[in-house]
């Protein structure tokens, strides 16, 4: 279905002006600061499958998720469907949330949802269609830019994921996993409101139980998009994919003070 079409059922950005600049040329230069500042993979590495992603303000995550990002870059032409996994912050959610809107609108445009990957994911009974979920949710929205500057043409499954089992959710992405065509996006932030040094202890934890792909040792506390996180972890175990770190950083090597941190990883899936 083309963005262009009238009848578009779209979702309305919710966090432009707020999480990152409203206004378009702000928001290509909040981008360009974002991939000033991220860590640069090394060279010929291939587009990972999937990858996990902060989602806090640009001023603060928007280097760490730019790191994860400038992985898809190999990939810049081939990756045709996103899937796009966080979770629900406003809305107390059971199972997965899926998006009926046809479109999600940024200060950049409009990005086309996947139809048929929505009606993959309708078959698997943890997913519903809910659209409250989603109104607000800003998991989700921050990640758009990003994937508009550094992908060509592609289509989105968004989905809030509420509680729900982790293999539920691995089910779920087995049903929307593709080829190299789709790439699966988790969207989390790591330990929240720490001190600076006792967060570094906690994320090196998270880190350490994430690379070697531990989903039973990911606590709810430790990455608040847990649920969405430890389904994929089961899915890549599944499937034998390797992590690396691409970045790891809080708000306090950002933008914020050192009193109560944010923790933000960048990891790539290959």
């Amino acid at each position: 279905m083309s963005p262009g079409a009238r009848h578009l059922r779209v979702r309305p950005a919710a966090v432009a002006g707020t999480f990152y600049p409203a206004d378009p040329h702000a928001l290509c230069d909040a981008l360009r600061r974002s991939f000033a500042a991220a860590r640069v993979p090394g060279a010929d590495l291939p587009a990972p499958k999937a990858l996990v992603v902060p989602h806090a303000g640009y001023v603060y995550s928007g280097p760490i998720a730019a790191s994860a990002y400038l992985r898809l870059a190999p990939g810049r032409s081939t990756i045709r469907r996103v899937v796009l996994l966080g979770p629900s912050h406003h809305v107390p959610l059971e199972g997965v949330a899926v998006s009926s809107a046809d479109a999600l609108a940024t200060p950049l445009g409009l990005v086309a949802v996947d139809d048929e990957a929505r009606r993959q994911a309708l078959r698997v009974p943890v997913a519903h269609l809910d659209d409250t979920a989603h109104a607000l949710e800003h998991s989700l929205e921050v990640q758009l830019p990003f994937l508009q500057s550094v992908l060509d043409d592609f289509e989105l499954l968004p989905l809030a994921v509420g509680r729900c089992r982790d293999e539920e959710v691995a089910a779920l992405l087995e049903a929307v996993w593709g080829g190299p065509e789709t790439v699966v996006i988790v969207s989390t932030d790591l330990s929240h409101y720490h001190a600076y040094a006792e967060a570094q202890v906690l994320d090196r934890r998270t880190v350490a139980n994430l690379a070697s792909l531990q989903p039973d040792a990911i606590g709810d506390r430790d990455a608040c998009g847990a649920y969405a996180l430890r389904g994929l972890l089961c899915a890549a175990k599944a499937k034998h994919l390797r992590v690396d770190v691409a970045d790891v950083r809080n708000s306090g090597d950002t933008a914020g003070d050192r009193e109560r941190v944010v923790g933000y990883g960048a990891f790539a899936f290959c």
